[in-house]
């Protein structure tokens, strides 16, 4: 962290240098995991005290400055963007951030909300809601302070990470109108034809913002806590299978893992699980959609009123059925196996590719054969579009 916040200085003695005029290429910096408005003023008065004011003390007692001895440090101040993950925290997003717009002069404000990490620890529509509900409150918090607030959200392309894909910007625009950045993810970038990649940029660039209708609070808040404790349930018995599989998925990047309800459980069960790609690689190979997890909680009225905030729901869930398998339940926890439910999906298309493929992983899993599966799992993300 000292690093990097070391080198916004020097970037910007670059960036002088090469375009011959006053610019800072970073004025901005990311908190990932963020929990408190301290945790954000520590980074933030940190640089101001550490790394730009310390230009004015001098080298020796009497003696010149550090600015006089090697040059000014720019730029004075740095903007932290929050990055909120977890569901507390999330749904808490607003009041961290007025208490860290105390005492200063800020006429804007980026707030990153998580969507794949979400999911992996709550399901599908229990981090759609707790999305909605955080940008529902950080709307109220810049028009009741006058700082503009600019939302920026992190969506995959699975339909459990988010659904963003150069073909689906048009429905992720209508389900986050309020959002004002959109980060595109490795498939996004790399999975699709290049003209494609780019109209899709371009449509998500020039949409224009639009508050979200209004939602009860209270009434999908305790709705997404009831849907994340199922899916808890089910994921913490499948963690065994998942762990199982994940072994085969190949490695695109190593990264910290992250401490939340599956890396280092504190108050959930013992499970520990994959980062999402791993997860929904694993459940996707044997033909379970992750989406399907903690559906079991809903009732029809629900899924029906539902549907009014979360506007894609049909449409994702669909989209994520063509991938469903049958023969999954034979692999599948008997207390799983009895709770996963397809009633809701009126009609969705089944891809007998991926289905075939799903189907001899399953017999490679049945038979305790690990030749080949790689490949396979390689196989169905190719016909998905996606690895996780």
């Amino acid at each position: 962290m000292l690093e990097t916040l070391e080198s916004i200085p020097r970037s910007r003695d670059a960036a002088v240098l090469f375009y011959g005029e006053e610019v800072a290429p970073i004025f901005e910096v990311i908190l990932p995991m963020t929990t408190s408005a301290r945790e954000l003023d520590r980074i933030y008065d940190f640089y101001r005290n550490f790394i730009y004011e310390r230009q004015y003390q001098p080298i020796l007692p009497g003696d010149m400055t550090l600015a006089e001895w090697i040059g000014e440090f720019k730029p004075q101040a740095i903007q932290l963007i929050p990055l909120f993950e977890d569901m507390e925290h999330m749904l808490e997003a607003h009041r961290i951030v007025e208490e860290y717009l105390q005492g200063k002069d800020l006429s804007y404000m980026r707030v990153f909300l998580a969507r794949s990490d979400p999911a992996l620890n709550y399901g599908v529509i229990s981090a759609v809601l707790f999305n909605k509900i955080a940008l529902q409150r950080l709307r109220k918090l810049s028009q009741r302070t006058g700082v503009k607030v600019y939302p920026i959200l992190g969506a995959g392309s699975p339909p459990f990470r988010g659904n963003l894909t150069p073909y689906t910007v048009n429905e992720v625009l209508a389900e986050y109108p309020e959002v004002e950045i959109f980060t595109v993810q490795s498939a996004f970038k790399y999975d699709y034809p290049v003209e494609d990649v780019i109209q899709a940029i371009k449509l998500l660039k020039s949409a224009a913002r639009r508050p979200f209708q209004e939602i009860d609070e209270e009434r999908w808040i305790a709705q997404g806590r009831r849907l994340a404790q199922e899916y808890q349930r089910q994921a913490e018995l499948l963690a065994p299978l998942v762990n199982a599989i994940a072994r085969f998925v190949p490695r695109r990047r190593m990264r910290k893992l992250h401490v939340g309800l599956f890396g280092y459980s504190r108050n959930f069960g013992k499970a520990k699980l994959p980062r999402a790609i791993g997860f929904c690689a694993a459940l996707y190979s044997i033909g379970l959609p992750p989406e399907f997890l903690g559906l079991s909680a809903l009732t029809h009225e629900a899924w029906r009123d539902l549907s009014e905030v979360y506007v894609n729901l049909e449409k994702d869930m669909a989209s994520a059925a063509r991938f469903f398998n049958p023969d999954c339940l034979e692999i599948l926890p008997e207390e799983v196996r009895s709770d996963i439910k397809t009633e809701f999906l009126v009609s969705y298309q089944p891809n007998e590719a991926h289905r075939a493929i799903t189907s001899r992983i399953i017999r490679h899993l049945k038979a305790g054969i690990s030749e080949g599966i790689q490949e396979m799992i390689v196989e169905a993300g190719h016909v998905r579009g996606f690895l996780g």
